[in-house]
């Protein structure tokens, strides 16, 4: 694969046995499903399909990755710095008891990629002061007093939840390299919003578009013209054939529906949705000639190096920090392990057998 290096154990206890709960960073929202609410520009944003179907790919990659730990020991023979992996703490499993770590850290990514930050509050430490569980919490209902956004500088001092005030001290927040999509991207989701709007209105009228002409008789008001208009369109909703006297005639106007459904411009807005996702474009379904790739394994790699890798580096190093693991400990997310697996299970059985330097090195328990 080329992008990993190799890889070391090491035998080190984890952390000891779990100490009390910290009352959800003294906030009582903190849990409280009811309280919680998805931002209404989110919302927005994943009707269009290109990024539903960006977030979801990206979100499900960071989702399946395991959590390790590792140091880094001297080899003097070799004049280098080894990875030397170290026995999972107990949260690497659940970060979150009352969820999957699928859960939380696909929701994380999501937070991640659509506002730029996202949350966790530490519900329970070990007894020697860092995190034992956490629980994630939606950033469109995190307030930050003394940053306004859209582009965050680093951790806030002054976070509010639904209103109330989180303990600092107890809350994890992650940070994107990347500016969040419903900014940056504003413009071009209104856009894209527009156009699908437009073509579902053609879409959902059934009768052919034209123009009801008076010929003959007494000119009709404009009201009086709306309301004839009006009832010759329902007519034509309910029944195949319409009924004029002869003073009116109808006028059919031909237009291409290929037009009418802005297709091309459609096609070209879907290409703008994975520019501003940070996915190739192919991988949502979008036709082009600037990048082809061999397999499906280049593919997932293309997906990890050109979508996720950013969001997948910021959950690695935020929870390497002194806060979360011990000076001298670093967090990652298990991505070579995710690769060769879908690598042998794409060769249906066939693949060669794994030669022990590729093979990642199995934890030794104490």
């Amino acid at each position: 694969m080329g992008i990993f290096s190799g890889l070391q154990t090491s035998k080190i206890a984890p952390h000891a046995a779990v100490g009390a709960a910290v009352g959800a960073a003294g906030n009582p929202n903190v849990g409280n499903f009811m309280t919680y609410m998805t931002g209404f520009d989110r919302l927005q944003a994943i009707n269009i399909p290109t990024i539903s179907r960006a977030r979801d790919l990206i979100c499900s990659m960071v989702g399946a990755l395991t959590i390790k730990q590792y140091s880094w020991q001297w080899d003097a023979t070799e004049q280098e710095y080894e990875k030397m992996y170290l026995p999972d703490d107990i949260w690497f499993d659940q970060p979150d008891p009352n969820v999957t770590r699928n859960f939380i850290l696909s929701w994380t990514t999501d937070d991640l990629i659509f506002y730029g930050r996202a949350f966790w509050v530490v519900t329970k430490r070990f007894g020697n002061g860092f995190p034992a569980e956490f629980t994630w919490i939606p950033a469109a209902d995190v307030q930050t007093r003394d940053q306004a956004g859209p582009q965050w500088f680093g951790p806030s001092r002054q976070v509010t939840f639904n209103g109330l005030d989180l303990d600092t001290r107890d809350v994890i927040q992650f940070i994107s390299p990347i500016q969040g999509l419903l900014s940056m991207g504003a413009r071009a989701i209104r856009t894209a919003r527009n156009l699908d709007e437009s073509a579902e209105r053609f879409a959902r009228n059934q009768i052919p578009s034209g123009v009801l002409r008076q010929v003959d008789g007494e000119p009709m008001s404009s009201e009086e013209l709306a309301n004839m208009a009006a009832a010759f369109a329902d007519a034509r909703e309910a029944n195949a054939i319409a009924a004029l006297n002869q003073f009116v005639t109808f006028e059919p106007q031909y237009i291409d529906p290929s037009k009418m459904q802005s297709v091309e411009s459609r096609e070209h807005q879907a290409l703008e949705m994975a520019r501003i996702a940070n996915i190739p474009p192919y991988l949502v379904g979008i036709n082009t000639s600037s990048m082809t790739y061999a397999n499906a394994q280049q593919a997932r790699q293309d997906l990890y190096l050109f979508g996720a890798k950013p969001f997948v580096d910021a959950i690695e190093q935020t929870l390497s920090m002194n806060n979360v693991t011990p000076r001298g400990r670093y967090i990652e997310l298990d991505v070579k392990s995710y690769l060769e697996e879908n690598d042998m299970a794409g060769d249906e059985g066939n693949a060669a057998p794994e030669s022990p330097a590729s093979r990642t090195p199995e934890r030794m328990d104490d």
